[in-house]
């Protein structure tokens, strides 16, 4: 190509792309290009060079993002949308950078996933989700337990009609998959709390914009989360996550007083970790340099030959915390406040259902609506309802919660009966028993190849039989989760479920792993579940869900939660008093 420049270059490159789809072919990925040694690639491509000078070999992934940056492949998708192909081998993971995920043979399409910082929406962006899920979805999308939303049952020719529609209302899902950060979250009532220590939504939108504009945060070799909490009445689960900002108030001592946020690093509770307390302090202003610095760190010294050790947790475990926080230091250019010598305020608990139900805002006069979305799933129709109804009695702000419902803020208290009555003709409501309160599932078999079982099926009919038997008066967190990957957390759950092939004869059937006392540091009840049953069929995991509780509400003490009772008691005890 002599005598063009580099951008018509490019031009005639995505042009050739798109007449070879058109034929029925996949596009061929032209030929890589030299990195430069100070481009915005180095850093990944540094590690990498020293994972091989080291005589360590490169996973397939590593590969892949090492021959061309998958940001840089926008001409192949648009090539298989035309031709309305799906991506194959590889290119399934590569196409997860732009949000896009192939999810066969659980379904025959694509998912798109957003990203969404704090949560937090417009109705007209709802309005336009819900179009664009109807137009080129299944015509409905699910909160994520990331504060998410993901569209699901798009074919291969709608994939780039999905993601400029997406674009258009205002939003984006690059990087929302694969190796990178993943959808930042935040305090769900930030900025309308009235025990919140600060509102997170600045922060949050800083770092979101941050990683999009910073090349070298898709440099990772493994996924990676954060979040912020604000110190509010809903939790954020940030403890779970691999960098947690946690808003702590200064009263005295070696810091100067005032607003600062807790450095956390290394959650995840998959792998039965939770986030760890660095002993920095960082004043607002900090935290997204910081965060940056963490990030790079990780790239720097993550495992490139090993999926299933890639994670921040492994880098920790094996450098040492205070080693990596020294290199968090580097990467940063100065030594990080450390909260030794200080006197710190005791941190305000969240409320376990703050999430459900219609409470009071800081402004007067004003509530927040938690609406329950049968697991996190809303129809098209009720995304245009919701949407109408925070324009009509709110301020048009939708915000999603890591528990997979909504909430519906600024409503007057004139209006909060019309507004639920409104709710209610969708077919949702701002009330739910404590069963279902609390009932987390992720996708499960029905649209992800790595599930057991069908978890969001399995978790409606458990809340049925469940609430027909037992009068429960007290919040009981159940998390089903249908692989080892725990996108629903099953471990930091009261009860958690974990998807399994379940032998039966010579077949296999769908069940469960069953988990108990598991909870989250803001509730003051942070503990990694214990195992308490393993390959659980699933027509028996009701009964015996149902006799667990029921050993619980005839031998706790008075007001004792299912939560305390089962850490106070051993294993073998709970079993024997739910035989």
């Amino acid at each position: 190509m002599t005598g063009f420049t580099d951008e018509q270059k490019r031009w005639l490159e995505g042009f050739a792309s798109g007449i070879a789809a058109r034929g029925g072919a996949a596009p061929a990925a032209p030929p890589s290009a030299p990195v430069p040694a100070d481009g915005p690639d180095a850093l990944q491509r540094a590690a990498q060079d020293r994972t091989v000078a080291g005589g360590g070999k490169l996973v397939a992934e590593e590969k892949a993002k090492r021959e061309r940056h998958p940001l840089d492949r926008w001409d192949e998708v648009v090539g298989r949308a035309d031709a309305g192909q799906y991506p194959k081998g590889i290119d399934v993971f590569l196409t997860k950078y732009h949000g896009l995920f192939y999810v066969a043979p659980a379904q025959d399409s694509l998912m798109c996933r957003l990203r969404m910082p704090n949560g937090i929406l417009t109705a007209a962006q709802m309005r336009a989700l819900a179009d664009a899920a109807e137009s080129f979805g299944g015509g409905y999308a699910d909160v994520t337990t990331r504060a998410n939303l993901q569209i699901r049952e798009i074919p291969a020719r709608h994939a780039i009609d999905l993601l400029l529609a997406v674009q258009e209302a205002g939003l984006t899902s690059r990087g929302s998959g694969a190796d990178n950060i993943r959808n930042v979250t935040g305090s769900a009532t930030a900025g309308i709390d009235p025990q919140e220590l600060c509102d997170t939504r600045p922060l949050c939108r800083a770092m979101h914009h941050y990683i999009l504009n910073h090349r070298e945060m898709y440099g990772l070799p493994r996924k990676f989360n954060i979040s912020v909490d604000g110190g509010g009445r809903v939790p954020t689960l940030e403890d779970t996550n691999d960098i947690g900002f946690v808003a702590v108030t200064v009263t005295g001592g070696a810091v100067e007083p005032g607003l600062y946020f807790g450095l956390q690093l290394g959650g995840i509770t998959g792998h039965r970790d939770f986030a760890f307390d660095t002993g920095v302090l960082l004043k607002a202003e900090e935290c997204v340099a910081v965060a940056g610095a963490v990030v790079r760190a990780f790239i720097a010294h993550g495992d490139r030959t090993n999926r299933a050790k890639a994670r921040l947790k492994y880098v920790l475990d094996r450098m040492g915390r205070d080693a990596f926080v020294a290199e968090v230091e580097k990467e940063y250019g100065q030594t990080l406040r450390r909260a030794a010598g200080s006197e710190l305020a005791p941190r305000p608990l969240a409320d376990k259902h703050g999430h459900i139900g219609v409470h009071a805002q800081k402004q007067a006069g004003l509530n927040y609506l938690g609406i329950v979305l049968p697991v996190g799933r809303i129809t098209a129709g009720q995304m245009r309802g919701v949407a109408a109804i925070a324009e009509r009695f709110g301020s048009g702000t939708l915000r999603l919660t890591v528990w997979q419902n909504l909430l519906i803020s600024d409503v007057a208290d004139g209006d909060v009966g019309v507004c639920i009555a409104a709710l209610q003709a969708l077919g949702i409501a701002v009330e739910a028993s404590p069963i279902r309160r609390g009932l987390v599932a992720c996708t499960g078999n029905a649209g992800c190849k790595f599930a057991a079982s069908n978890t969001k099926g399995h978790a409606l009919k458990l809340a049925d039989h469940l609430e027909a038997r037992l009068t429960v008066d007290q919040p009981v967190n159940i998390h089903l989760t249908g692989c080892h990957h725990s996108c629903a957390q099953h471990y930091v759950g009261d009860i958690g479920l974990l998807g399994a092939a379940v032998e039966r004869g010579e077949d296999s059937v769908e069940g469960y792993h069953v988990y108990v006392g598991g909870g989250a540091a803001a509730t003051a009840e942070q503990a990694i579940a214990r195992e308490y049953a393993r390959d659980v069929a699933f027509d028996e995991l009701p009964a015996l869900l149902e006799r667990l509780l029921a050993a619980w509400l005839a031998h706790r003490e008075v007001g004792e939660t299912f939560f305390s009772f089962t850490r106070r008691k051993e294993i073998d005890e709970l079993r024997a008093l739910a035989a």
